[in-house]
């Protein structure tokens, strides 16, 4: 695929509609009471009474088809995002390497991902558990000191975007995560803990 700015901003603006669609189907799981996995028929296998079982399902298959569709834009848009970039640097760059900018910074790792919560914010915006953070907004490794920096950032955050950029399976991954009230618990949805590190 051709990747221009246009293109890149359009599938952010996709991806965007598709975050809104599934927290509009997770607000009708949340008004019946249950979540991806409830049981919608009683202990005498009858559909349950207390729950639209039709709406509910029809829900969860949303849910399901838009985080597919969710994934497949963010890949598209990490895509797109380091093709713009690199048609940037190509323009940039004189033949004889004199204006070569700097090779991107790595970011160390000072805290993980060991729990996140489906249909969460953190589970929209693409992180997994496993995942080792080098970048939370303006917190990386050098200025973090304890979880409380986190909890600033998303705090000051919230309906915000935040550049988060983490570690997975040797890769460098960037994704954009929006701290808001949702369904369950926090801002996030997600459990992130320190890394610990003998100089700290």
């Amino acid at each position: 695929m051709e990747y221009s700015k246009e293109k890149v901003l359009s599938l952010i603006k996709e991806k965007d509609n598709i975050e809104q669609n599934i927290k509009e189907f997770w607000d009708i799981l949340k008004t019946n009471n249950v979540g991806m996995n409830d049981p919608l028929i009683d202990h005498e296998g009858y559909p349950r009474s207390d729950i639209d079982v039709y709406q509910v399902r029809h829900a969860r298959h949303q849910i399901k088809c838009l985080q597919n569709d969710h994934t497949a834009l963010l890949k598209q848009i990490e895509e797109g995002l380091v093709a713009v970039h690199s048609q940037a640097l190509t323009a940039e760059v004189d033949p004889n390497g004199v204006n070569v900018p700097p090779p991107q910074p790595t970011f160390e790792p000072f805290a993980k991902v060991d729990h996140v919560t489906l249909g969460s914010p953190a589970h929209i915006a693409g992180l997994q558990e496993g995942d080792q953070i080098g970048k939370f907004g303006s917190v990386v490794s050098s200025n973090f000191r304890n979880m409380t920096n986190i909890a600033e950032i998303v705090n000051h955050s919230v309906n915000s975007t935040i550049q988060v950029i983490v570690q997975r399976e040797e890769q460098s991954v960037t994704l954009s995560l929006t701290p808001r009230p949702w369904s369950g618990r926090g801002l996030l949805g997600c459990n992130i803990v320190p890394i610990e590190r003998l100089d700290r």
